[in-house]
């Protein structure tokens, strides 16, 4: 049993997967910093220096009067569209990041399947039965 599943866990797919979910777990913290920290700044600096991650709709009259978004999550339901709007920034960079990559690597793969194969020399087996081939039409 055990065997069976060192055998499972050693293939090469689940290795693969393995190292892109990990990859895919450091691409996703790059891009939250990304996100928070260079792209929405910048953003809430356009529209007059908002912080969105403090946009929030307090359900509760103790919510709705906060200052922050934590504090009114501590306060009691709110609706954190400020965050929402943050991680939805994020999936899209994420997506559009994704695709470039995947377009690439297709484009490297059509150029590789386009490429015709430099055609080889002629072994010397071949040049010879050619030789011998040649000389007997010429005889008969």
């Amino acid at each position: 049993m055990l065997g069976e599943f060192k055998k499972f866990a050693m293939r090469g797919n689940v290795v693969d997967l393995a190292i892109g979910v990990i990859i895919g777990a450091a691409f996703g913290k790059i891009i939250d910093s990304l996100v928070n920290d260079i792209i929405m700044p910048v953003i809430g600096r356009i529209a007059g220096g908002l912080d969105f991650t403090n946009y929030f709709i307090g359900l509760t009259p103790a919510a709705s009067q906060a200052a922050t978004y934590d504090a009114a999550k501590k306060a009691g339901a709110t609706l954190g569209y400020g965050t929402f709007l943050t991680v939805t920034v994020n999936f899209l960079i994420i997506a559009w990041v994704l695709f470039m990559i995947i377009k690439a690597i297709n484009r490297v793969s059509r150029e590789e399947a386009a490429a015709p194969a430099a055609p080889r020399p002629p072994s010397q087996e071949e040049v010879l039965l050619t030789e011998i081939r040649d000389l007997l039409k010429a005889r008969g």
